[in-house]
């Protein structure tokens, strides 16, 4: 559970930590789109220094992106099992007995490997230099047009904010279960897997419990603070854009563009 780095926020004074919380939720969304464009290996290195780069701006260490990608060698591995299974395109590298393992089925581990990494890394940047009320003012701000229509942006920004809030809490409330059943007996990691699975039933219950008394006492607290989604609202905090803002939208619109053009060359 310590692996899992998504929505905890590090305090740090950082380059991308002064950012406005807009510009890096429009910038996540236009690298997100960025990454599933074609545009080959070359593509994907450009975008690999570029989060290179703004890992180092942000202070973060790489030890803390490697943690949360330890979660994902169970998915990389059955993504690879698979590919190998289906995928006949290409050159045959290995035949045993006839089972024949080509070439393309490992260019399309390697390419779904590189963008599950680029997108981890990319969330991970987001959650870790941004406040989760800061994150609720971007959101808030960014769908604050389609309020026209009708649409709720204040309660779902705020939804979006819990949720990424609660994320910690609840592994940190999982740990505690963990333990505490762990010095009843319980033993997750040996048994058979009707254990196995008995096991994390008993692991389940009392978390569910938890998040639904939390989730009570949130939104007692809240009532109790007057607050009401549709009311009229005034900000303490108000954010503002800056030359630098301006600067990392432009970089991140020519990247954009550079790997668009280069996804049409290739």
């Amino acid at each position: 559970m310590n692996n899992i780095t998504i929505g905890r926020y590090l305090p740090y004074d950082s380059f991308i930590h002064r950012l406005d919380p807009r510009l890096k939720l429009g910038a996540l969304l236009i690298l997100l789109i960025t990454i599933f464009f074609d545009a080959g290996f070359l593509g994907y290195a450009i975008l690999g220094v570029f989060v290179a780069v703004v890992f180092y701006l942000s202070k973060i260490k790489i030890s803390y992106l490697l943690k949360s990608l330890k979660v994902m060698m169970f998915m990389i591995l059955f993504l690879m099992i698979v590919n190998l299974f289906v995928i006949k395109t290409g050159t045959v590298l290995i035949d045993i007995h006839g089972f024949k393992i080509y070439d393309g089925a490992l260019y399309q581990t390697l390419y779904i490997v590189i963008r599950l990494v680029l997108i981890i890394s990319l969330t991970t940047i987001l959650t870790a230099t941004t406040k989760p009320l800061d994150l609720t003012l971007g959101l808030e701000h960014l769908l604050s047009p389609f309020k026209k229509i009708g649409f709720p942006s204040s309660i779902v920004a705020m939804m979006i904010s819990i949720a990424l809030r609660f994320i910690p809490t609840l592994l940190e409330e999982t740990q505690r279960i963990m333990k505490a059943q762990a010095s009843r007996g319980v033993d997750f990691n040996e048994g058979t897997m009707k254990e196995k699975i008995l096991s994390i039933v008993s692991l389940i219950v009392p978390l569910f419990i938890s998040a639904f008394q939390r989730a009570d006492e949130l939104a007692n607290a809240m009532e109790s603070r007057g607050y009401h989604p549709d009311a009229p609202r005034t900000r303490y905090k108000q954010l503002k854009w800056t030359y630098q803002d301006s600067l990392s939208l432009g970089m991140t619109l020519c990247l954009f563009v550079g790997i668009m053009i280069l996804s049409m060359v290739i």
